[in-house]
């Protein structure tokens, strides 16, 4: 087949390189981009990044959700390409398309029918954020069904091993999106002065740019030909068993971050502008050792798929060693250089000073993260992805009470909040990488691989 790449032999460093640093370098320009946004956006003021910030919470839930379909299409095909069983690869694409285009239309549909309610859950307290958080909201979700397609179609190339591909695509629409942004928001000519809505328009139109060069490029793949034109019932079911999980997972996280802003609605409305931000500067350690999680998982699958259990081995420690040295150096950058980093956004000494806080403390889970994110994609490739999800599920739950009970209850403040986040993660990772080990190095794993494939 052209366009892919097998994973299930040659040197297994290169190889995994040569998936990850696409990968990695699309998630570095992702985190760029957001970066940059969250710059423009600040200019207009502290209001416009809380208004903002807000209907990012439904877009990420789009994303979130999009995970039902998209994560269980990559696991399969990757399986089936690493088995050779290319006509299978045919019927999760057409039951991948059928499925994202659905649930694209329904949730768009549905959080633009109820838009009021959901942003009046927050309790913003203004008249001017509430109705820019639903301007924004509004014109994103007209966008969600090319979301999922254009999620669905990085995770198909991907699991072909052609990362490559999906680099180039999603980095032409970032790059867009980038040069639109201050063009939108703040005008050009004196024309085009569109604000926070000028944010959400450069998103959209990027997104379009992104799925067109996908549909040109699909039609150069042999498997993107002749394809099945009815949903395949069973297979499908398979696809979602493996998706539902991570579904769940990443719904609840956003739910978490949902009552988090709840909690630190308490401190004022400056609270919300220091997690917006500082999530975006977090985002630098999560969004590109990301792009090693899609390299991992597709590795994991191929060999999986061939039942290559030595080579899954060797894969997983290369990777965890990849993602702890990663970890390492964001943490150190994060404790030693918090406050500089944070005064890039803004320049008021208090919102500084809390920031500084934020990132001396979620630093010190760096390390945690990126192991957790590695291991996570071993585990999905698998198709364990049950795994993952519960630890996530348990332990991202958990930082509700406790952020309550150090914040408030202890009398930590906002920092009770971020010692919430920054341990629960410690855990995860600790736990995530223990548990994969008992797995792979498990005897009744290596029954089931024996009795599978001799």
């Amino acid at each position: 087949m052209s366009h892919s790449r097998d994973l299930t032999q040659g040197d297994i460093t290169s190889q995994l390189l040569h998936m990850a640093v696409p990968l990695i370098a699309t998630s570095f320009i992702q985190t760029t981009y957001n970066l940059i946004d969250m710059i423009w956006i600040g200019k207009l003021g502290s209001d416009a990044v809380v208004a903002v910030g807000t209907a990012g919470f439904l877009v990420n839930m789009s994303i979130a959700l999009s995970m039902i379909i998209v994560t269980g299409t990559g696991i399969k095909i990757s399986h089936h390409f690493g088995a050779k069983a290319h006509h299978k690869i045919k019927q999760c694409i057409t039951n991948g398309y059928v499925v994202a285009l659905t649930l694209g239309i329904l949730y768009g549909a549905t959080v633009i029918l109820f838009r009021e309610h959901i942003i009046e859950f927050f309790r913003l307290g203004d008249f001017w954020i509430q109705e820019k958080a639903e301007n924004y909201l509004v014109i994103s979700m007209v966008a969600t069904p090319i979301i999922y397609l254009n999620l669905l179609h990085t995770s198909m190339f991907n699991s072909f091993g052609n990362s490559r591909l999906s680099f180039s695509i999603n980095s032409v629409g970032l790059l867009v999106n980038i040069v639109l942004d201050p063009l939108l928001i703040f005008g050009f000519f004196g024309f085009f002065q569109l604000g926070v809505e000028g944010a959400a328009y450069a998103s959209v139109i990027s997104r379009v740019v992104v799925l067109s060069l996908f549909i040109i490029k699909s039609r150069s793949i042999s498997d993107f030909h002749n394809l099945p034109n009815r949903v395949d019932k069973e297979s499908l079911k398979d696809v979602i068993m493996l998706g539902l999980p991570h579904m769940v997972q990443r719904v609840s996280f956003i739910g978490v971050s949902i009552m988090m802003a709840r909690i630190i609605t308490h401190f004022g409305a400056t609270g919300i502008a220091v997690q917006k931000i500082g999530i975006q500067v977090e985002s630098i350690s999560y969004m590109t050792i990301g792009g090693l999680h899609g390299a991992v998982s597709v590795f994991v699958g191929q060999n999986y798929g061939i039942g290559n259990l030595h080579r899954i081995r060797e894969g997983y420690k290369k990777s965890l060693t990849i993602s702890f040295l990663f970890g390492l150096c964001t943490s150190l950058i994060l404790v030693l250089f918090s406050e500089p980093i944070f005064r890039i956004f803004v320049s008021e000494p208090e919102v500084v000073s809390m920031g500084g806080d934020y990132l001396r403390i979620i630093g010190l889970s760096q390390i945690f993260m990126c192991i957790e994110i590695v291991t996570m994609a071993s585990f999905n490739g698998l198709g364990r992805t049950y795994v993952p999800a519960t630890v996530s599920l348990v332990f991202t739950t958990l930082r509700i009470p406790i952020a309550y009970g150090l914040a408030i209850g202890v009398s930590m403040g906002l920092n009770g909040v971020w010692w919430s986040i920054s341990v629960t993660s410690m855990i995860k990772g600790v736990l995530l990488v223990t548990l994969f080990l008992l797995v792979l190095y498990g005897k009744k794993f290596i029954r089931q691989r024996e009795e599978q494939h001799g």
